[in-house]
């Protein structure tokens, strides 16, 4: 099944994502920020496939002299939007993620996940057979 555009909102409405065109597997990663907010991730570049509005605030990981991306979210319920790369892409580009978790649950169930060891080896671990629907509902 091709999803032509998916949208997901906070909590309070106040902020959300737009990703246009079919998503592809997402990605559920263990690093010490996904894994406490539970993400589930679409990529793609700013402003190209991916959008996001409403009034965000950024994250930086304190404590990292070079964070390399940012995580983006609602001032209001706090509700984790996406992520922005900090560097360009060698073309420049920049990339980003918006978090799945925000989109309706039975327009994102069949997606396939990739697991990403973000917390020891950052290597792709690859798909267990699981999708969305196996690790939200």
């Amino acid at each position: 099944m091709i999803v032509s555009t998916l949208t997901g909102r906070c909590h309070c409405g106040a902020c959300g994502w737009t990703l246009y065109g079919d998503p592809g597997p997402v990605t559920a990663c263990n690093c010490s920020l996904c894994s406490r907010y539970g993400t589930l991730w679409a990529y793609d570049f700013e402003n190209e496939r991916v959008s996001v509005d409403g009034e965000l605030r950024a994250y930086r990981r304190p404590g990292k002299d070079d964070p390399s991306l940012e995580i983006l979210f609602c001032p209001t319920c706090a509700g984790v939007i996406a992520w922005r790369g900090l560097r360009l892409e060698p073309d420049g580009r920049r990339r980003m993620a918006v978090n799945l978790r925000m989109a309706d649950g039975e327009a994102v169930a069949h997606l396939p996940i990739e697991h990403f060891d973000g917390r020891d080896t950052f290597e792709d671990v690859g798909q267990d057979g699981r999708s969305v629907r196996d690790m939200w509902f």
